[in-house]
């Protein structure tokens, strides 16, 4: 399995714990669509109990993370483009009422916290930071509306699409198309212009639905369709 192992023997939420590293292993790539989740194996790699391993599994699949099977057990699901579009129809309306109420609480030094990550992104040369980036730079900039509900709603919704606009930012142009839409919103919160930074995240989520729906197609054509929640 590809998952590194920690010894969670002897802290006290081993659950959340193992949560965690599942969730990160899944929305990184480690663990792909349609692999399964052994909780004997897992437990043995984390050095706890199954009981764990279960709690760990339940939450991954309130996320809609994993599926279980009455008989082969949890697999990872993948994302069909009917579902990613719907994640994205949500996160358009969400991240836009978000990031209008953040506006007029933003600091300069919440701005220059933003910048600071858009320079990472654009100087870094590893994939698999920039899906960190890409999400620390929007929630960043979303810390400042004060909605915390919205957030823990958002943060959902971006675990189900990370792994694939990961793979979407490496194999297509969207790391350096990311990174101008990110200045563009940055610039206009800088300014203060809720409306128009609202505008532009919505732009952002467009394109990069676009993106991710070629992407998706590209793969079921080739491997045909992938088991969804």
């Amino acid at each position: 399995m590809a998952l590194k192992g920690v010894d969670v023997s002897k802290m006290v939420s081993a659950g959340g714990l193992v949560f965690e590293a599942l969730r990160r292993a899944i929305i990184e790539g480690e663990l792909k669509d349609g692999d399964a989740l052994r909780q004997d194996e897992i437990a043995r790699l984390f050095h706890t109990s199954r009981i764990p391993v279960r709690e760990a599994i339940t939450m991954l699949e309130q996320q809609g993370l994993v599926k279980n099977h009455r008989f082969k057990g949890a697999v990872v699901v993948g994302l069909s483009i009917a579902e990613a579009s719907e994640i994205f129809d949500f996160r358009c309306i969400v991240d836009a009422h978000v990031i209008r109420a953040a506006v007029p609480h933003m600091t300069p030094a919440l701005i220059a916290e933003a910048r600071a990550i858009c320079d990472a992104f654009v100087s870094s040369t590893d994939p698999m930071r920039w899906g960190d980036l890409n999400r620390a730079f929007h929630i960043t900039l979303y810390q400042a509306s004060n909605l915390p509900f919205h957030l823990a709603t958002l943060s959902n919704a971006m675990d189900r699409l990370d792994r694939y606009l990961r793979a979407q930012l490496l194999l297509t142009d969207g790391h350096a198309r990311s990174n101008a839409e990110h200045l563009a919103i940055l610039e206009a919160c800088a300014r203060g212009d809720a409306e128009a930074a609202a505008d532009l995240t919505v732009a952002h989520i467009r394109g990069a639905q676009l993106a991710l729906q070629q992407h998706l197609a590209r793969i079921q054509a080739k491997f045909g369709s992938v088991e969804t929640a």
